[in-house]
């Protein structure tokens, strides 16, 4: 078995083409650092939509809670 490039100088230049390999690599990985980022931000919102709707539900039930105590409290003498 023989290696594809006689040394490390001739893996950089990819046999005239570094230009579009390492381009190519290079955007590639821009690419997938972008999905990463995205992913991440949308999983941070999605955590924080659901935390601001779980306040909300407990601020409902809190009201209602009140309400109907008032209620009950107003009903007797």
């Amino acid at each position: 078995m023989t290696p594809a490039f006689s040394s490390l100088s001739a893996f950089w230049q990819m046999g005239g083409y570094a230009f579009y390999v390492w381009l190519s690599v290079g955007i590639t990985l821009l690419a997938l650092a972008g999905l990463i980022g995205h992913t991440c931000w949308q999983h941070r919102m999605l955590l924080q939509a659901v935390r601001r709707q779980q306040r909300r539900d407990q601020r409902l039930r809190e009201s209602r809670q009140r309400f109907n105590k008032e209620q009950a409290d107003a009903g007797t003498p």
